[in-house]
C-alpha cells in the first residue's frame, strides 16, 4: 500500500501488511509519517494500517470528521467520525480529506489490487439473469452516460443535465428533445426499473435523478464510459 500527500512536494510511503503510518501536523517531539502542514490539523491526527488488499483508518482527533473519497467511484465516500479506531476502507484508490483553515488538506492512498472470484459458476440449474441489461452501443446508454457525466467528473456536484443540455451534449445522435425524453423514460421503466418517489414533482426530473443515483451506485456507468461522449467544448 502507498500513501502520497497531495501538496507541492509529493512523496510516496510504502506500507506492507501490518505496518502503520501516522499523519498530522507533527512536532519535533511527536513526528508523523505523513505531514499535513495546516494549523487546523491535529499534531497526530490519525493513523492508517495496511491489511492485505484493504486498509484501516483511525481518526485520533476529538472533534473533526474525516472523509475518505473514491475518486474513481462516482461520488462514493466514507465518513470517519472523531475517535473512530480501525475503520476499514475497501477502495483501491482513496483520497483522505481533513478539515483545514482554508478548506481541506488531503493525501492519497493506493491499496493493492483487489482479489476477485474467477469467472464461471456452479454447474447445473438455471442461468443467472442479468439484473440491468444495458447495451453500451445503444443511444439510450450514451444518454445515461451524459446524465452521469457531471457527477463522474466532480463527485461533489449535485447537478444533473436537463434534456436540452443532453441534446446539446450529444449532437451526433440527432435526437429531438422529445426523443431524448422517450429514451430516459425507457431507461427508467424498462431497463433500470426505477420507481417514482412519493411526493415527486415532475416526471422527467425524478427519473433523471433516480437513473443517475442507481447507475453510479452499482457502477453501471463509470469514468471509463466518458470516452463514449464527444470531447467537451472549451
Amino acid at each position: 500500500m502507498a500513501a502520497t500527500p497531495t501538496d507541492d512536494r509529493p512523496y510516496s510511503l510504502e506500507l506492507e501488511p501490518g505496518e502503520q503510518a501516522f499523519f498530522g501536523r507533527g512536532t519535533p517531539g511527536s513526528p508523523v509519517d505523513i505531514v499535513l502542514d495546516d494549523p487546523a490539523v491535529s499534531r497526530r491526527a490519525g493513523k492508517i494500517v495496511a491489511v492485505g488488499d484493504y486498509w484501516l483508518l483511525s481518526n485520533l482527533s476529538t472533534s473533526k470528521t474525516y472523509v475518505v473519497e473514491n475518486p474513481e467511484g462516482g461520488g462514493e465516500f466514507v465518513k470517519v467520525q472523531p475517535g473512530r479506531v480501525g475503520a476499514p476502507i475497501s477502495f483501491e484508490f482513496s483520497r483522505v480529506s481533513l478539515p483545514a483553515v482554508d478548506g481541506t488538506v488531503s493525501f492519497l492512498v493506493f491499496a493493492p489490487q483487489h482479489v476477485h472470484v474467477p469467472p464461471g459458476g456452479a454447474d447445473g440449474g438455471a442461468a443467472t439473469q442479468v439484473a440491468y441489461p444495458l447495451d453500451q452501443n445503444a443511444k439510450y446508454f450514451r444518454i445515461l452516460v451524459a446524465l452521469c457525466e457531471p457527477r463522474l467528473r466532480d463527485p461533489s456536484t449535485s447537478r444533473i443535465p436537463t434534456i436540452p443540455e443532453i441534446a446539446e451534449r450529444l449532437p451526433d445522435l440527432g435526437l429531438s428533445r422529445t426523443a431524448i425524453g422517450f429514451h430516459i423514460g425507457y431507461l427508467a421503466e424498462k431497463k433500470l426499473h426505477v420507481k417514482s418517489p412519493q411526493g415527486s414533482d415532475g416526471k422527467a426530473d425524478w427519473q433523471r435523478h433516480a437513473l443517475v443515483s442507481l447507475a453510479l451506485r452499482f457502477d453501471l456507468v463509470t469514468s471509463e464510459h466518458l470516452a463514449l461522449l464527444p470531447v467537451p467544448r472549451r
